[in-house]
């Protein structure tokens, strides 16, 4: 029998964004499983779009501090192009999830090294001992983009539904050149984002928050 909804349900509600992990590593085995799972979603004419590189153990850290080295010398360059701005309803939400961290962190409004030390988290990886780079061919644009959000959001299920906590990151794919060169992924490929994965470390006070969902009326729009 498959799943009821709400069982579907208690999974989506208990997955959240972790924002610190224990260096303890994943079986590459649950890895597989959290992959084959996340794979079976839907996608455009069954391209399956997706590639993934997955860094474990020294890789990890030999990417972790390429990032870290590449965030204090700035230069953004996403394959991607990053959103214009967040508007209404949607900065509205960007600033309750980020205030939300840092108030949980201990970040006050004004204190601009504090937001910045925590956004540099982003580049640290959170700790995570693993880390997946999500990458699209170029020649798909828009579609396989598309096609990639929906593996994803799927990989971060599976990984719940294993026990695995994780973190999708757009600021990760920011430092898409340098991506492109450590990692050898092919010119002819777009690197969409990363997601940061390990078992969640329950006590740190960045995993102490959860956000909101919008109401269905909010973003419904109902045509009887």
């Amino acid at each position: 029998m498959p799943p009821t909804l709400a069982e579907l349900n208690s999974l989506f509600a208990s997955r959240h964004s972790c924002r610190a992990f224990l260096s303890d590593p994943v079986p590459r085995a649950v890895i597989e499983q959290i992959i084959e799972t996340a794979q079976k979603v839907p996608s455009w004419c069954n391209a399956q779009p997706w590639k993934l590189t997955v860094t474990s153990g020294a890789q990890t850290e030999t990417l972790r501090e390429e990032l870290l080295r590449a965030a204090d010398a700035g230069g953004h360059a996403p394959d991607l192009a990053f959103p214009t701005g967040y508007s209404n309803e949607y900065q509205d939400r960007r600033r309750t999830c980020g205030w939300a961290l840092y108030e949980a962190v201990g970040v006050i409004k004004g204190d601009r090294e504090g937001s910045a030390r925590q956004m540099r988290q982003n580049f640290s990886l959170f700790d995570a001992p693993h880390c997946a780079i999500i990458s699209s061919p170029a020649e798909l644009g828009a579609y396989g983009a598309m096609d990639c959000g929906g593996f994803v959001a799927a990989f971060t299920l599976a990984a719940q539904a294993a026990g695995v906590a994780s973190i999708p990151q757009a600021a990760v794919a920011s430092f898409a050149p340098m991506l492109h060169q450590h990692l050898g992924i092919g010119k002819d490929r777009i690197i969409l984002c990363a997601i940061s994965f390990g078992y969640g470390n329950p006590n740190h006070a960045a995993n102490s928050f959860r956000t909101e969902r919008a109401d269905l009326d909010d973003f419904v729009d109902w045509q009887d």
